[in-house]
């Protein structure tokens, strides 16, 4: 069942260890099949080495398990509430990424000091707040909650820290959620550097953050080639 996408979320959790974003086993990624609704996931707690498409787990958007022999990842929830919130999103990353997780756990948004950031973020990306005592029998859930709260445009920001926690990132597919964690690392560094050369740094004008974002994504960009027929 869903071969071609278990094979697609495979290779986006391999990429998340090429692209530096996780340690051991901390990290994750999923995709929904827009059709079944069914969402492909890595299973909890097991290794990248020896990882194969026939390990990912799918389960339905109630956390029901249709297929796998192993347990989802834990923090298959958090995903399910994204996803039940965000039809347009298609692929879900979870990283403890240095530098944007440092940003979590000061409880920061990441601010947009450079176009790079621009280039992929239409603003600063932001964390939610912290689960409350109450919060923690549900724990997974609610943090899916409370980015939900947070993340107010889905496609123009497509990432959130959560406080003390760590980074999500998503977009229409598993392979783009990686790219934007990727993303959110790197300025996530840039902005760390910045603030150590300068303290008090002024954000990117805004006139120059709408010329970077909307000649990539805009209704008339013309970054790059443009689609190929």
């Amino acid at each position: 069942m869903l071969e071609e996408l278990k094979k697609e979320v495979l290779k986006a959790n391999l990429d998340l260890v090429k692209n530096g974003l996780v340690l051991f086993t901390w990290g994750n990624v999923s995709a929904i099949d827009k059709k079944t609704g069914y969402v492909v996931i890595k299973p909890s707690g097991v290794e990248y080495d020896g990882m194969k498409a026939e390990d990912m787990v799918v389960l339905d958007l109630n956390g029901k398990v249709i297929e796998g022999k192993y347990r989802p990842s834990s923090d298959t929830p958090t995903h399910l509430e994204i996803y039940k919130a965000h039809p347009e999103i298609g692929g879900i990353v979870h990283t403890h990424s240095t530098y944007a997780t440092a940003f979590a756990q000061a409880g920061r948004n990441i601010p947009a000091y450079g176009t790079t950031h621009a280039d992929y973020f239409y603003g600063d990306i932001p964390c939610a707040r912290f689960l409350e005592h109450h919060e923690m029998d549900e724990y997974e859930k609610n943090t899916g909650v409370v980015i939900n709260e947070t993340a107010k445009d889905v496609v123009a920001i497509p990432a959130c820290l959560v406080a003390h926690h760590g980074v999500f990132a998503w977009g229409k597919s598993a392979g783009e959620a990686v790219y934007h964690a990727t993303v959110v690392e790197e300025v996530a560094k840039m902005a760390f550097i910045t603030e150590n050369l300068r303290p008090v740094t002024k954000r990117l004008p805004q006139h120059i953050a709408d010329k970077h974002y909307n000649r990539k994504h805009g209704k008339n960009a013309y970054y790059g080639q443009g689609d190929k027929k």
